[in-house]
């Protein structure tokens, strides 16, 4: 017979200093932190809080959207690479997530290597849309308007940086012509397009549906290579006068890098079963998003694409790095 103290000692080197037989428990096991880097009422908080419930309701555990606004989503972004890597801090963003790159001189976290892509939830088109009190009613009217007043239109964006920004100045660079640019913080800019104190902007559908329906604002094209079935009437911009002009929004979910891959590989295979619920894309399809749910593999060939691409645009339109 072995002493009892020899047996225990035994006992504690095979469990590893463990209780034997306990398991780490079911992920997730606690409410799940998802961060938005913009204010509420954005296309990135839309989306996050529809895909939000239904994952509230497969986990059996709250999902909380969290805005964190401020300097073009980089609050959201350096929390998320921060965070511990288990799963419990998650980011929805926008290409503004890629855009940070080409435009800060300095960022506080690597974009590819403290990240790990999780899913592209959804697509979307801007809608440029004008103060109707604006003489465009159309593409080409508005860039013959432009380049006959160089300098005196004025449009706005979320900020400094924001995708909204960069795809009126992709649109300035591709149409030839000069327009003043006047950053707002987060989507509160359409009110002021309405009262004309700012003639257009680049908008998320969702926020610029409603007024465009009631005439409040003159939607003259969508930013994506095909028409929008939210509104079929309205051109696309490379249609209208600009071609070649393509700018898809994306929202995509990461997660901090380091997360085991086990994780990452439910998270990947909960999202996208969460996106394709019929009711799911009922809510993202009447918001003007398309659903996605791919790969981890596919949404990181975005990103890198994305990084790229925007990182041209703003050397090419003269963007100062912040």
């Amino acid at each position: 017979m072995f002493p009892v103290a020899v047996l225990l000692v035994a006992l504690f080197a095979i469990c590893g200093g463990a209780v034997c037989g306990a398991a780490e428990p079911a992920y997730p096991s606690k409410p799940v932190r998802l961060l938005v880097g913009f204010s509420p009422g954005g296309g990135t908080d839309v989306a996050a809080r529809i895909i939000a419930r239904k994952l509230s309701e497969m986990w059996g555990q709250q999902v909380v959207v969290d805005n964190r606004a401020g300097a073009g989503g980089l609050l959201a972004f350096e929390m998320t690479a921060r965070a511990n890597p288990d799963g419990y801090t998650l980011l929805a963003s926008s290409p503004s997530f890629a855009i940070q790159v080409g435009l800060a001189a300095r960022l506080p976290y690597d974009p590819l290597r403290d990240f790990a892509p999780v899913t592209q939830a959804s697509a979307a088109p801007y809608i440029l849309v004008l103060n109707p009190g604006v003489e465009a009613k159309s593409v080409k009217e508005l860039i013959a308007l432009a380049k006959a007043n160089p300098g005196k239109l004025d449009y706005a964006s979320g900020g400094i940086g924001s995708a909204q920004h960069l795809a009126a100045e992709l649109f300035k660079l591709m149409a030839g012509i000069n327009m003043v640019h006047v950053p707002f913080k987060g989507a509160v800019s359409i009110p002021d397009v309405i009262a004309g104190r700012v003639q257009m902007v680049f908008s998320g559908v969702p926020q610029a549906l409603t007024h465009v329906q009631a005439g409040r604002l003159r939607a003259v094209g969508v930013t994506t290579p095909k028409r929008s079935p939210v509104v079929p009437d309205v051109p696309t911009i490379a249609e209208a006068g600009v071609p070649g002009y393509d700018v898809t929004v994306w929202y995509g979910i990461f997660v901090t890098g380091g997360t085991p891959q086990p994780i990452v590989a439910r998270l990947n295979a909960d999202f996208v079963k969460a996106i394709n619920v019929p009711e799911v894309r009922q809510q993202l399809a009447a918001m003007g998003l398309e659903p996605i749910g791919n790969s981890p593999e596919e949404f990181n060939k975005t990103v890198r694409s994305e990084i790229k691409q925007w990182g041209q645009v703003i050397q090419r339109a003269g963007i100062r790095q912040q």
